[in-house]
């Protein structure tokens, strides 16, 4: 089958399932996103002494054997703890046809919980990266950063997108489709990207963020507006519209554009600027072709300062959002008809706390 060029949309997934070029046990209801698949975790996860690639022309589980510690069984649900690193086969493994390759990406949940996750392929040389007519099975990398965190067999953690040829938009055509539909509300800064900068500004008690704290207990990740926020997280407040960022620490900030994502076009949050400060910007990069679409949403950053303190100011940039064009309009849209945690969104924590 030729598809359009684009990122596929929800009823085309569903189609590549039908043909066997996604194999799996089933899909599960909710599994299927408006421009992206939902990776399942499987029945085991492997305790490795560091992160690694297979390299080419190897399979994952063929290294094992190098840096492997111990197996965890994930069927009755078990602690993957801070800091350490963990190697998961996913229940989903893939056939592509010619055409298609594919991007993989952790959820907003786990990206908010500052649990990197990474999809990894046999034969691998990059994270995240599926290329074109990838034939063979999908391993999830865990690595908890701030929390540690109680998985269990079927969790979804990251996701996969699914692209014909190449979507990205040229800064023109990014213009033009702000010209149609815009985009942010205001003037868009648009360089490589759609830029977004940093909210500083803070409401009546000062509150501009989260940071998390060092030591704390165990998330399950079933768990819904469960957790009270102070029992995880120290309030972040400023009456000098600046934060200085601590070397090591994770926060969660909100950007001061609220962002539109048309129907036509899925983005994706690029990692990082090196050129604009001693940070990473985000964790979980996806964004669904209908986020903010008549509900304006702020996007919220995922930040972890790296080598030295800085200091981040309201309005300073630190990002950009890359749109792709889709193969088609997906059938269904984010916030629309389906479980949509983030739709309308300003600082918010992880689905798994309890509003402050």
């Amino acid at each position: 089958m030729t598809y359009p060029r684009g990122v596929l949309a929800s009823q085309q997934i569903e189609a590549l399932f039908a043909s066997g070029a996604i194999a799996a046990p089933g899909l599960a209801p909710g599994q299927v996103q408006p421009a992206s698949l939902d990776l399942r975790l499987g029945s085991v996860a492997y305790r490795v002494r560091a992160s690694f690639l297979p390299g080419a022309g190897r399979a994952m589980l063929d290294r094992l054997p190098e840096f492997g510690m111990h197996r965890v069984d994930l069927t009755q649900g078990a602690v993957l703890e801070k800091g350490c690193v963990y190697l998961v086969p996913l229940q989903e493994s893939l056939n592509l046809p010619k055409g298609l390759s594919a991007v993989a990406n952790a959820k907003s949940s786990t990206g908010r919980l500052d649990l990197l996750t990474r999809a990894v392929t046999d034969g691998g040389t990059e994270f995240d990266r599926i290329p074109e007519g990838y034939e063979g099975p999908l391993y999830a990398e865990i690595c908890p950063r701030s929390f540690s965190v109680l998985a269990r067999t079927g969790m979804r953690l990251n996701q996969i997108r699914f692209r014909a040829g190449t979507a990205l938009l040229s800064d023109a055509e990014l213009r033009a489709l702000h010209d149609r539909m815009p985009l942010v509300d205001g003037t868009p800064m648009i360089d490589d990207g759609l830029g977004f900068s940093v909210d500083m500004n803070p409401g009546p008690d000062g509150l501009v963020g989260w940071r998390a704290k060092p030591h704390t207990g165990v998330i399950d990740l079933d768990r819904v507006g469960h957790y009270p926020p102070a029992e995880f997280w120290e309030a972040v407040r400023t009456d000098r519209r600046h934060v200085i960022l601590d070397p090591g620490a994770f926060y969660i900030l909100v950007s001061r554009e609220a962002v539109t994502i048309p129907p036509t076009h899925a983005a994706e949050m690029a990692p990082y600027l090196a050129m604009v400060g001693e940070f990473r910007v985000h964790y979980a990069g996806f964004f669904d072709p209908g986020f903010g679409h008549g509900t304006p949403a702020r996007g919220v950053l995922e930040v972890r300062c790296h080598e030295a303190p800085f200091v981040l100011e309201d309005g300073q940039v630190v990002g950009r959002l890359l749109y792709e064009a889709m193969s088609e309009t997906p059938a269904q849209l984010y916030g629309q008809g389906i479980a949509s945690n983030y739709q309308g969104q300003g600082l918010k924590l992880s689905k798994h706390f309890a509003a402050p």
